[in-house]
């Protein structure tokens, strides 16, 4: 059940991620030339409304086709897309996430039924007729009916949780968030639930709390203080680390292992979450797209027009409440000394055969974590004076002549359902991890 939740929001996430650039190109043009933004120039101000209502929903489209059948996929999946955004007289984010997926799927259906039956020099007309013909009629119907639908939905959507903000329960969204972020959950909840929602509301007011609920800091920044102050063995000494990196990289699934090591310190991040949550409702805080990756750099360059102490409180509250909380946690626990060692998935597991020619470091998006740590096992392997490339790709990408693959402990399952022949080192610690160390004593003996 949990991979297969894990599964789904990756592919939600998945018609995001990709087109992260285009969302902070249109943050910065909200930021800097809206009216109360930093520089206002109507001019260049009437590019903002088109990127949102149609770059936007239309890339998302485009990927979403392109995820379940290549370029062909895409194409028909970008001129359903457009059908829904006409369909409709809202931005259609939630829209294109389902009508891009729609058209890839059709086409694909459609190849499977008559691509084998094309007689032999008509393959380019089938081609281009069948996506063209495919695609008419799926703007029809997304224009006609889905587009309605899919509006309605959304308003349904936004009028509940405008209801709970009204009520002040939106702090009480972190009892949720937190915990499923811990589970790999990050990504599919910010860029397949949030984000959708926070652009639609940005649009309307300019800035949005929406950018805010998965993304504080504070949450994880506390944990990994009170680990540094007042943990134990390897998660103390790794702590200092793992702060910079997620405080300035925003890479923050590296407080994740903490949280899983000490399961009682959920109790801490749910407590920050829901501090910083009520500090931003309270000030009026909000982000003008979403900041991404969550460094404290992209917070500030996304924050409005004197937006940015609002955002800084909210990340402040969180941080103390969080480390708190997280502190009383370390101080009362009984366990020994060795309390806070990263223990491997199957830590014996790192016997090599042969000449090993890619090694993979997989994480859920295939963006942060895997990409910080496969740089720093290539650095290490470079100082061994071993040339082995070190590529970095999303658990559910993993190519198939990957010989060697890391990733998290939560992942191995996934990672081995989608490649059974490559050995699997799960790792708990993305900074310090010792079978980094161990991967490559082993290698070198191969030489």
């Amino acid at each position: 059940m949990k991979q297969q939740v894990q599964k789904f929001g990756r592919f939600l996430s998945g018609m995001v991620l990709p087109n992260i650039s285009a969302l902070i190109a249109w943050g910065f043009f909200t930021a800097i030339f809206l009216q109360g933004g930093w520089f206002p120039n109507e001019k260049m101000a009437a590019v903002i409304s088109p990127m949102l209502n149609y770059l936007i929903p239309v890339l998302m489209g485009y990927t979403g086709g392109k995820m379940v059948y290549g370029t062909r996929g895409a194409v028909v999946g970008a001129v359903a897309t457009f059908g829904i955004i006409i369909g409709g007289s809202i931005p259609m984010f939630l829209g294109a996430m389902i009508a891009g997926p729609l058209g890839g799927w059709l086409v694909k259906k459609l190849d499977g039924l008559l691509k084998d039956k094309i007689p032999t020099g008509f393959e380019m007309l089938y081609d281009n007729f069948s996506a063209g013909i495919l695609g008419m009629i799926l703007v029809m119907l997304c224009f006609w009916i889905m587009g309605p639908l899919v509006e309605g939905a959304s308003n349904a959507l936004g009028n509940g949780v405008k209801a709970i903000v009204d009520a002040g329960m939106l702090p009480l969204a972190s009892v949720i968030i937190e915990p499923a972020k811990i589970l790999f959950l990050n990504n599919a909840i910010q860029y397949g639930v949030l984000t959708p929602l926070g652009l639609a509301d940005a649009a309307e007011a300019g800035k949005s709390i929406y950018f805010l609920l998965e993304g504080n800091l504070g949450p994880g920044l506390g944990v990994l203080l009170a680990c540094w102050f007042f943990g134990k063995g390897e998660a103390k000494s790794s702590a200092p680390g793992a702060i910079i990196i997620q405080f300035f990289g925003g890479i923050h699934e590296l407080y994740f292992p903490y949280v899983l090591m000490k399961p009682a310190l959920i109790i801490a991040v749910i407590l920050g979450g829901s501090a910083g949550i009520l500090t931003n409702s309270l000030l009026g805080s909000g982000l003008v797209a979403a900041a991404t990756p969550g460094s404290i750099f992209a917070y500030m360059a996304m924050a409005p027009k004197g937006g940015a102490l609002p955002v800084l409180a909210g990340i402040a509250a969180a941080t103390a409440v969080s480390f708190i909380a997280a502190s009383i946690i370390y101080k009362r626990s009984k366990d020994d000394e060795e309390e806070g060692s990263f223990q491997s998935f199957d830590p014996l597991d790192l016997s090599l055969d042969g000449g090993v020619k890619k090694i993979v470091f997989a994480c859920d998006a295939g963006m942060g974590s895997s990409a910080m740590a496969a740089a720093a096992l290539t650095n290490k392997l470079n100082k061994a004076g071993i040339n082995i490339k070190v590529a970095h790709t999303s658990v559910d990408e993993i190519p198939e002549d990957a010989e060697i693959i890391l990733t998290h402990t939560s992942l191995a399952d996934r990672a081995k359902s989608y490649n059974s022949t490559a050995r699997i080192i799960a790792v708990s610690n993305f900074v310090e991890a010792p079978e980094y160390d161990r991967l490559v004593e082993e290698l070198k003996k191969q030489q």
